[in-house]
C-alpha cells in the first residue's frame, strides 16, 4: 500500500520545473529578466494591428509558404455555406472528420474520461500521467483553478467528482492510467470536499488533499503549492472573476494555465480578496497580470487595486466568444504570454457555451498534442467573427498540399448540442486549400 503524502510535507524541488518543461519553444518559457511594456491591452489598437496584418498577409500572396491568400479567397473562406445538406448525418458509422475530432457526450464526467483517454493513452511510461487531479463537478471555480496543475511536473488529467463522490468509471480510469507520481510521490490530488468513501477508494494511491472552503483561499493555496513545486512564484498571473456571471470569460484561462506554469487568481464584485492580494504580494510588485473579463464584470476600480502589485493587461473582447478568439490570437510584446495563433497550422478546441463545464477537462488539450486554445461556440453555432477567424488561419498551398501546414480542431459536444452539419462546416473551413482553387 502506498503512503499518504501530507500537504505539509517538505518539498525539495528547487528549479525542477525548468527541467520538466514539455518541450515548448524557448520563447514560451518563464524569463525573469524579460522586459515588458506593461501597458493596458488596447482593444481598438489590437483590432487595427490585426486588420493591418491580415491585409499585408493577404496581399503578399502565397509565395510557396502555405500561409497566404488573396482578398477574394478570404471573403470566400469567411462566408457561411450557401446551403446545408440536412441528410449528412443520416446513418453515420462514426462522427470523426478529417480535420475535426469530436468527443460526443453531454456528461461532464464522461467528457473528462474521454479527454483523459485522448491525451494520455498510458500504453507505456512515457505517456502515462504523473498525477491525476480529482476536481468537483459542481464548483467550476475550484476546478478551473486546479487546471494549472495539469502542467508538468504533474502532467495529468482533471477527472470529476460529483457531490464528493467518485464513480466506478472514474476509479477504472485512474487504474488504467496507473499514474507514475510526481517528484513529490503524489499520484492523485483531490480538490475540494470528498466523502470518506471516496478517500477509501483511493487508499492504494499516494494522495494530497486541498480542501479550503473559500474560493480565493483555495486558489491562493494552489498558487503557493505550484510555486513550491516549480521553485518560485511565477511573475505572470491570470486574473478572472469568481462570480457566476463571469464563468464563460473565466474559463478561457484554463487552456493556457494548463499549457504554462502560470496560475489563476480570482477577484470578485467586491474587488481583490485578501487571499488574492497576499498571493500577489509574494511577487514583490513584479506581477504581470492578464485580466479576463469585461469592465462590467471586473471594474476599473478592481484593475486599479491590482496595479498596486504590478502591471495589468485586460484581454480584449466584449463577449466570451470574442474574448476566446482574441486570446487565441494574442501574444504579449515580450512573447511570453498568449497563443499567437494568427497563421495556419494550429489546433483549436471548440466548446459550446451551452456546456461550459467541458472547458475544464478540455484544458488538457492546451497542455499536450496540438496545444489547442479554447474557442467558444456561442449556443453551439458559428458566428460571423468565428468565420472570419477561421478564414484568417486557413492554409493555402501553391503546388503541393502535402507540404502543409494543417489545422486541426477538437469538438467537445454531442450532436444534440452541435450538429454534425456544423462540424462539417468547421472541417471545411480549416481545410488546406489550393492557391488557384480546389484541393
Amino acid at each position: 500500500m502506498k503512503k499518504f503524502v501530507s500537504r505539509s510535507a517538505a518539498l525539495s524541488l528547487p528549479l525542477f520545473f525548468a527541467a520538466c518543461a514539455d518541450n515548448e519553444p524557448a520563447e514560451n518559457q518563464a524569463d525573469d529578466n524579460a522586459d515588458s511594456d506593461n501597458q493596458q491591452y488596447d482593444m481598438s489598437s489590437n483590432e487595427e494591428t490585426a486588420e493591418e496584418n491580415m491585409n499585408n498577409h493577404n496581399n503578399e500572396g502565397n509565395n510557396g509558404s502555405g500561409h497566404g491568400h488573396d482578398e477574394e479567397q478570404h471573403e470566400e473562406f469567411a462566408s457561411e455555406p450557401d446551403s446545408i445538406n440536412e441528410e449528412a448525418n443520416a446513418d453515420l458509422r462514426h462522427q470523426q472528420t478529417k480535420n475535426v475530432t469530436r468527443m460526443d457526450t453531454d456528461s461532464p464526467s464522461d467528457m473528462a474520461l474521454y479527454i483523459s483517454q485522448l491525451v494520455w493513452p498510458a500504453t507505456h511510461e512515457d505517456n502515462q500521467p504523473g498525477t491525476v487531479i480529482l476536481a468537483p463537478e459542481d464548483e467550476w471555480q475550484k476546478s478551473l483553478a486546479a487546471t494549472t496543475l495539469i502542467h508538468h511536473p504533474n502532467d495529468g488529467p482533471v477527472l470529476l467528482m460529483e457531490d464528493g463522490m467518485i464513480s466506478a468509471e472514474t476509479i477504472n480510469e485512474i487504474e488504467r492510467l496507473n499514474p507514475k507520481g510526481n517528484e513529490n510521490g503524489t499520484e492523485v490530488m483531490i480538490m475540494g470536499s470528498a466523502e470518506e468513501e471516496t478517500l477509501s477508494e483511493l487508499d492504494n494511491y499516494a494522495t494530497e488533499h486541498f480542501d479550503t472552503e473559500s474560493v480565493p483561499e483555495f486558489t491562493a493555496e494552489i498558487d503557493e503549492y505550484f510555486a513550491e513545486l516549480s521553485g518560485e512564484a511565477p511573475e505572470t498571473v491570470f486574473i478572472a472573476s469568481s462570480e457566476e456571471e463571469a464563468q464563460l470569460f473565466s474559463l478561457i484561462t484554463g487552456s493556457w494555465i494548463a499549457h504554462m506554469d502560470e496560475p489563476l487568481l480570482y477577484v470578485d464584485d467586491d474587488g481583490v480578496p485578501d487571499a488574492t492580494a497576499e498571493a500577489l504580494e509574494a511577487r514583490d510588485g513584479d506581477a504581470s497580470m492578464y485580466v479576463f473579463g469585461t469592465e462590467e464584470l471586473i471594474s476599473e476600480d478592481t484593475l486599479n487595486e491590482l496595479n498596486e502589485y504590478g502591471d495589468v493587461d485586460r484581454i480584449a473582447g466584449e463577449t466570451p466568444e470574442e474574448m476566446s478568439i482574441e486570446f487565441a490570437k494574442y501574444r504579449s510584446d515580450d512573447e511570453l504570454v498568449g497563443w499567437g495563433q494568427e497563421e495556419p497550422g494550429h489546433g483549436l478546441n471548440f466548446v459550446s457555451t451551452e456546456n461550459p463545464q467541458f472547458a475544464i477537462s478540455g484544458s488538457a488539450l492546451g497542455h499536450l498534442g496540438k496545444h489547442a486554445p479554447l474557442i467558444w461556440l456561442e449556443d453551439g453555432e458559428i458566428s460571423a467573427s468565428l468565420y472570419e477567424y477561421m478564414a484568417e488561419i486557413r492554409p493555402v498551398f501553391e503546388d503541393d498540399p502535402m507540404d502543409g501546414p494543417y489545422n486541426h480542431a477538437y469538438l467537445l459536444a454531442s450532436q444534440e448540442t452541435v450538429p454534425f452539419q456544423t462540424q462539417g462546416i468547421i472541417d471545411e473551413k480549416l481545410e488546406i486549400y489550393g492557391e488557384h482553387g480546389g484541393h
